[in-house]
């Protein structure tokens, strides 16, 4: 089967809310999927505006399969976790080419609120 995709996405408004007025908590989910006949090694790296960037978060998406990541419960190679109530914005680099959607799922109000984003298809060269 054939890899559609690209290697380089950008997904620039990222939140993790602090609280849940309700039942079900909040949540992100980097979706990933993988239409290529081996496996993708994903990193995602994390930008802030008042902090350095983290690194080493590192996922795998099987070969011809979709994989959703709960950035709630994504841990760096040094342990680091998503940190809650900053904003932030997500480069994901993939060594084949995957698709790349972004969902939130908020439930800070009673009226739970589903958003979701295909990432920026980036090239790698800042363009």
């Amino acid at each position: 089967m054939e890899a559609y995709g690209e290697k380089v996405w950008l997904i620039p408004d990222a939140y993790f809310p602090t609280y849940s007025s309700g039942r079900f908590p909040s949540h992100e989910a980097v979706c990933l999927l993988n239409t290529g006949e081996r496996d993708a090694n994903v990193e995602l790296t994390l930008f802030f505006e008042e902090r350095e960037p983290l690194t080493g978060f590192c996922v795998t998406c099987p070969a011809a399969r979709t994989r959703h990541v709960r950035m709630d419960q994504l841990k760096s190679e040094e342990g680091h976790g998503i940190p809650a109530g900053v904003p932030y914005s997500i480069l994901v680099q993939s060594d084949i080419p995957i698709v790349v959607q972004y969902s939130r799922m908020d439930t800070t109000q009673a009226e739970m609120a589903l958003m979701t984003t295909m990432a920026y298809q980036g090239n790698g060269n800042g363009r």
